[in-house]
């Protein structure tokens, strides 16, 4: 690793917050908890280190066409389900990747590299509040 993208102790706290959960968060909640074992880190700084962790490729960060970006600690592609009712965002457990690309390659007679997908709809629990 060169200086700029070594692991300094504020960016494994970051990466540490991130990887014990599950939600998806934003930058603001990743900053509260992190201050918990840093009381003196800026959130300035959790932004920064925060697209560094993205630049080594150890997070997604998530952009979902709203005003804020959402994280995950998981750096391997896979899909997520964004509820548009409480905006709660979860990962799909399915393997579709391979599948996907060679039909697109099939279809479309190219080399895929890589893609992206998000599903939209309504999550278990608002589907229950109705």
């Amino acid at each position: 690793m060169t200086k700029n993208t070594r692991m300094t102790k504020q960016k494994q706290v970051i990466l540490d917050v991130l990887r014990s959960t599950k939600s998806h968060p934003t930058a603001d909640w990743i900053y509260e908890q992190a201050r918990k074992q840093l009381p003196n880190l800026s959130l300035g700084t959790v932004y920064r280190n925060l697209g560094v962790l993205k630049d080594m490729g150890e997070l997604l960060e998530l952009n979902y066409g709203s005003t804020y970006s959402r994280f995950d600690g998981n750096p391997v592609n896979h899909y997520h389900f964004v509820c548009l009712n409480c905006h709660k965002v979860l990962d799909i457990e399915m393997d579709v990747e391979e599948r996907l690309n060679n039909k697109v390659e099939e279809v479309m007679g190219c080399h895929v590299k890589h893609h992206r997908l998000e599903v939209y709809g309504t999550c278990p629990q608002c589907l229950c509040k109705n």
